[in-house]
């Protein structure tokens, strides 16, 4: 596995610390997470939807929770009571917790969970200070003219 050195990155440039962590943290990082299993979809150009299968987990069982720039899912199942005596046991009904980064301006705007699948909707939405924007160009002497009749 290949090492980058990120330093000159943080002695250079101003305000894009965040970006070095999360790729210094990428890189030590262990492999993310197996389960549950999800994708990641790009629905449009500003649409995205996380599907994950939480097959045996229901709604009060699941945790949706976005802090800044973090969206994070977490299933806890409740203690079974009473002992059960499996002969072969595939299906999966573990807690997890699973974090996703989200970048600048993109927020959730729903979830749906059916058929054990959960559906997360995201969105970018960009501030309409932050949109590109025509500048006109006027003639210098008609500004000029309309300012003194002003």
């Amino acid at each position: 596995m290949r090492t980058y050195d990120f330093s000159p990155l943080y002695r250079s440039a101003i305000g894009f610390d965040r970006l070095a962590h999360l790729f210094d943290g990428a890189q030590r990082a262990e492999a993310q997470p197996s389960y549950p299993p999800y994708n990641i979809e790009l629905v449009s150009e500003d649409q995205y939807r996380i599907t994950m299968a939480v097959a045996g987990f229901e709604r009060s069982e699941i945790e949706i929770e976005t802090e800044r720039d973090t969206l994070k899912i977490t299933g806890r199942k409740p203690r079974e009571e009473a002992q059960r005596n499996f002969l072969h046991r595939g299906i999966a009904s573990r807690n997890f917790e699973h974090s996703f980064q989200l970048a600048d301006h993109v927020r959730v705007v729903g979830a749906q969970l059916d058929n054990g699948l959960l559906n997360i909707e995201l969105a970018r939405e960009i501030p309409e200070a932050l949109k590109p924007r025509k500048i006109v160009i006027d003639a210098v002497g008609d500004n000029v003219q309309a300012l003194k009749a002003a």
